[in-house]
């Protein structure tokens, strides 16, 4: 009776976790892949002032290795000099969406020698409409928002790819880098309001520069306040599994404790918990990877 019992409960669970399942991924052989990926000063003009900005063909070809593993339907970028560099990355079945910031009537918002552009490698078999950039923050030099709007399922969902403010990646402090990244935190709550009044889906990928994870975090409230709807972090219970080459010893790798890249998305939308794409060890070692590594979902 107890053995039966048991074998009850059992197939009761199996059933359910199947329902349960189906309900929240209902198309999984149809799934979109969305990446972010900061790429740490890629260039094809390095500078003596970066030493990371130094890649020959056998890095940029560890490069492209590693983004071919994941072929995802769009990838966001940060830290992208120009359309040329994260072509060597990304190959030509891609369309290069590079940020507004690098446009000539943006040059008093560029650096003379490498900038570090946001943007989007959207698949050529996918539909996307690009829409204007926007500042984050006010002065010159600053970074862009990215944004295009991606058409899934017949339904267009906003997706920006964001490089925020470094220097502030747990709680707030009484610092420069603290402030500045409120203040892009209240941009970004301004942009959610506007989508969110047009009914529209929206997906924010990027590196955020901050553990948005940490319970009751400030950023994460300056982020979503006064929304109708809470934003799903689709990376809040995301494990830290990416491993880097260390800068105190070049010869080790070194892993991060929490991920200070994201992926927000609007809880109307079914997706996969964010996972990160590590990076073989061997090539972290022996190429001039990125400091970061690939972060993506599946949109069902």
């Amino acid at each position: 009776m107890i053995v039966n019992m048991k074998r009850t409960l059992s197939h009761y669970t199996s059933v359910v976790g199947l329902i349960l399942g189906i309900s929240i991924f209902p198309t999984l052989g149809t799934a979109t892949t969305l990446t972010t990926w900061n790429i740490e000063w890629l260039t094809l003009t390095p500078s003596s002032k970066f030493k990371s900005s130094y890649r020959d063909s056998d890095d940029f070809a560890a490069l492209r290795s590693h983004f071919t593993a994941i072929s995802p339907a769009v990838l966001a970028f940060q830290e992208v000099d120009s359309t040329d560099a994260i072509e060597e990355v990304v190959g030509s079945n891609y369309t290069i969406y590079l940020s507004d910031r690098s446009l000539p009537v943006n040059r008093h918002h560029q650096f003379g020698a490498i900038n570090q552009y946001t943007g989007f490698a959207v698949r050529n078999d996918i539909k996307v409409v690009n829409v204007a950039d926007f500042p984050l923050t006010k002065g010159n030099r600053l970074r862009f928002a990215s944004a295009i709007k991606l058409k899934v399922n017949g339904e267009m969902i906003n997706l920006l790819s964001l490089h925020l403010k470094a220097g502030c990646s747990g709680k707030f402090t009484n610092q420069n880098s603290c402030h500045t990244l409120k203040k892009q935190g209240k941009v970004l709550n301004s942009w959610l309001h506007q989508i969110e009044s047009q009914n529209e889906a929206y997906v924010l990928l990027g590196d955020f520069n901050h553990n948005l994870a940490y319970r009751d975090d400030w950023l994460w409230k300056a982020i979503t306040k006064n929304l109708n709807t809470v934003p799903r972090l689709s990376s809040q219970h995301t494990q830290a599994d990416c491993k880097v080459r260390s800068r105190n010893n070049p010869s080790k790798t070194h892993q991060f404790r929490s991920l200070i890249d994201h992926i927000v998305v609007s809880p109307e939308l079914r997706t996969s918990p964010a996972q990160q794409d590590t990076m073989p060890v061997k090539d972290v070692l022996n190429y001039q990877m990125s400091d970061h590594c690939p972060l993506s979902i599946e949109l069902y």
